[in-house]
């Protein structure tokens, strides 16, 4: 007999109480969990525990609630203010995803007899014919999907992650549904920040919880000259063009850092455009290894237009090489690889 228990991830917001009433309609066994994942978080504090429980009891499936805030702390805090002290940008979801959503809750969903994990997640799954395995696709959500987000996850999970939001091009489709159902977090606002960063001031959440402290350098042009002062490399961001309190004849940009030298890096926008990059940490859901050259389309960070691209597996990087040069590349970003609806997989551009 098919196991159609899955455990389902909530956050107390609207998707992933949508994402209930729809497996339970498709006749799956639900198990609401919400994970504890840092104190006083968008997605982790005592609203986000009663307005999940409130949803599972008036549906009628049961809700856990699970500490794993050392977990969390361990693989996506601590990677995120590495990522900043070794001038990268990191992307936090990306990592909480690949640890915590599909990582730590598939083993409890394994501990409680399911053969399935969800998510509100606006993305897809299905069994290729083509490529005679379980794939992720892009969602129909449009600019809202998610797939770029969760290139990271286990490719041999594939089989056993549902996303019941994949076919909704439109939220307030999802909105209809939770009101239908008296659920009352029918128009609770979507969270947009990093969850463990409510305020979204994220240089405040490095100085207070590590060693990443203001220090003054300078900062030059490409050629070493020095054009004016920085307060600390983290401040700043690649592409960044405003606060950077230098009078120059035409407009500059943050190009990059010298972390050795405590210097930020600036130029002129044609600066800022690469043809070519290279990614590590891959993470290939298609394949096990790239064998030969490929044209893919690639994104190279979450809010990116695709570019066309062609890619080359070396050792454990891959080389990106783009037919048209792409705009403020930046390391720490992962960049993901698409071929179709379908995603290939990913990297971290270094």
């Amino acid at each position: 007999m098919e196991n159609k228990k899955v455990l389902l991830g909530m956050s107390g917001g609207v998707d992933s109480s949508v994402s209930a009433i729809l497996l339970k309609e498709k006749g799956y066994e639900v198990i609401g969990t919400t994970l504890e994942l840092f104190a006083g978080s968008s997605c982790c504090n005592i609203d986000t525990y009663i307005d999940a429980k409130n949803v599972c009891n008036s549906i009628g499936i049961p809700h856990f609630t699970y500490d794993y805030k050392e977990d969390f702390r361990k693989n996506v805090i601590e990677d995120f203010i590495n990522c900043y002290a070794s001038c990268k940008t990191p992307n936090p979801c990306i990592e909480c995803n690949k640890y915590m959503k599909f990582g730590i809750m598939y083993e409890k969903a394994k501990e409680l007899g399911c053969y399935y994990i969800a998510t509100g997640h606006y993305a897809k799954t299905e069994y290729s014919d083509e490529y005679k395995r379980w794939v992720l696709k892009k969602s129909n959500a449009g600019r809202k999907d998610q797939s770029y987000v969760l290139w990271n996850i286990p490719k041999d999970l594939i089989e056993h992650i549902l996303f019941p939001l994949a076919d909704f091009e439109n939220k307030e489709d999802i909105r209809e549904i939770a009101r239908k159902n008296n659920l009352k977090i029918a128009d609770k606002p979507d969270s947009e920040d990093i969850c463990f960063i409510p305020d979204g001031n994220y240089k405040k959440f490095l100085e207070t919880n590590s060693n990443i402290k203001p220090k003054i350098g300078n900062i030059v042009n490409s050629q070493g000259k020095v054009l004016g002062k920085h307060n600390g490399l983290y401040n700043y961001t690649i592409g960044q063009r405003k606060g950077l309190g230098i009078s120059n004849p035409v407009p500059l940009f943050v190009l990059g850092f010298n972390k050795d030298k405590n210097e930020v890096i600036v130029g002129e926008e044609q600066e800022l455009y690469k043809n070519e990059i290279f990614v590590t940490d891959i993470n290939l859901l298609l394949v096990d290894k790239l064998t030969d050259e490929i044209d893919v389309e690639v994104k190279t960070r979450y809010t990116a237009k695709l570019a066309k691209a062609k890619i080359n597996q070396i050792g454990d990087k891959i080389k990106v090489d783009f037919y048209e040069p792409q705009r403020s590349i930046t390391p720490g970003q992962s960049a993901v690889f698409y071929i179709g609806d379908i995603v290939l997989g990913g990297g971290k551009i270094i």
